[in-house]
């Protein structure tokens, strides 16, 4: 069984690649039914097994097949299939794709897990994303033994890693962040009005944090107003107040807001260029703040170039949350040498794996050759034979019939092979503790 991790992140390509190859939430299940199809199709013997991970800062393929030929195999179907999936000339997304096999695989998804290989080091939020992936790869019967004994092991190494180290500690959030990027712009956020389009986990977070700026007004656009309203209900405090209004609403109101936050699932961008030129003229021209969390993103790469739009994305975001990294880094190199032992802990489960054919084969040879003694034990005595010469018939032809196969193979050896069987014999037949006196 061969593992391998194909995918692109952060840290290998900017967000305008990165938002070309990630995977709409809606269609996942689909697309891993599609991925096996491919694996299967591509020569893989047995039945692929497939994981897939896209986030705002990457999109990872986690596969495990029984590759009858080289390793190779199952990165260029992994490749070839994303390639073709998202429309994509394979030229240009080779340069940013990393392929991970066997222990760098199991290596980066414990790391991944711990938020090592974060934007945000030792941010949580991932380890949340990737156990919805598995259960989407599991609601989609994709998952299989083999993926799903790693990421059991990822979440628990995970734990483990929170739980013995301050890997969390020191770090900037991609919310607090925000609320940094737009005191560069504005000095106090509690004179300016924010908008948040989008209800999903990050906004929440978001909202949370420039709430406590305490500004003069607070939105959520969505397309679902109930949704919406849920959430400005939960973020509303008595000093602040937050609406919703449905986000067909967005042009009409977009001029209303100082500070724009978006974290949607669209495919494609929802605020465009004239949108908020549109909005610029109606506040004569008053800076506005856009921050874009989505993947892909929720504003034209346009509006950028207005002069009073300051427009960040999770790559501007990045560079501010680099700062604190020396205070963090006796803790990730302790999470480093936590992973690295549960690393070889995992392939010794793997190399254990190969060895269970073998092991039913040995049992089921040890219960034929039981079940032949026994049965003509069985027969003498209900001839009436004497019981202790029958037990000790059978005895002795289950101590002939368990040696013959190494005796023989021991008598009709020479050279190398007969040095290895004296070394290994011994060891076999070894027992492992003496019985006890009676």
């Amino acid at each position: 069984m061969k593992l391998l991790t194909l995918g692109i992140n952060h840290h290998t390509a900017p967000i305008a690649i990165r938002e070309k190859v990630a995977f709409d939430p809606e269609f996942l299940q689909e697309a891993l039914y599609d991925l096996r199809q491919h694996l299967v199709g591509a020569n893989q013997a047995g039945l692929p097994e497939a994981t897939i991970l896209s986030t705002c800062n990457r999109t990872e393929l986690y596969c495990a097949a029984n590759d009858a030929d080289a390793a190779s195999l199952l990165h260029e179907a992994t490749f070839d299939w994303l390639a073709k999936t998202q429309r994509l000339a394979p030229s240009s997304l080779e340069p940013h794709i990393y392929s991970l096999p066997q222990s760098d695989a199991v290596r980066h998804a414990f790391r991944v897990a711990c938020g090592l290989d974060s934007m945000v080091i030792g941010e949580t939020q991932i380890l949340g994303q990737m156990k919805d992936a598995v259960r989407t790869a599991n609601d989609a019967g994709v998952l299989g033994t083999y993926l799903n004994q790693l990421f059991q092991k990822t979440f628990a190494v995970a734990k483990e890693v929170r739980g013995s180290t301050e890997i969390g500690a020191h770090s900037i959030s991609m919310a607090a962040a925000s609320v940094r990027l737009a005191e560069r712009i504005f000095a106090s956020i509690a004179d300016q009005r924010v908008l948040f389009i989008g209800a999903g986990d990050m906004i929440s977070l978001c909202a949370t944090h420039f709430i406590a700026r305490k500004p003069k007004g607070v939105a959520i656009a969505n397309r679902t107003i109930e949704r919406g309203q849920e959430l400005a209900d939960s973020i509303a405090t008595q000093e602040v107040q937050a609406e919703s209004f449905k986000l067909s609403e967005l042009a009409n109101r977009l001029h209303e807001f100082d500070i724009i936050v978006s974290s949607t699932a669209s495919s494609l961008p929802i605020i465009g260029l004239g949108m908020v030129e549109s909005a610029l003229k109606q506040r004569r021209h008053k800076p506005m703040v856009m921050i874009d969390l989505a993947v892909p993103r929720d504003f034209e790469t346009e509006i950028s170039r207005l002069n009073d739009v300051y427009l960040y994305t999770v790559d501007d975001l990045g560079v501010m949350i680099q700062t604190g990294t020396a205070l963090r880094q006796a803790a990730v190199s302790q999470a480093e040498l936590i992973i690295e032992d549960r690393v070889g802990n995992f392939m010794h489960w793997m190399q254990g794996r190969k060895t269970v054919p073998l092991i039913q084969d040995i049992q089921q040879q040890g219960e034929h050759l039981r079940q032949l003694e026994l049965d003509r034990a069985m027969k003498r005595l209900m001839r009436g034979d004497d019981p202790q010469e029958v037990l000790n018939a059978m005895a002795q032809g289950l101590t002939n019939k368990f040696l013959h196969g190494s005796l023989h193979a021991l008598q009709h050896s020479n050279g190398t092979e007969r040095d290895i069987l004296i070394k290994l014999l011994p060891k076999l037949f070894s027992p492992q503790s003496k019985p006890e006196d009676h």
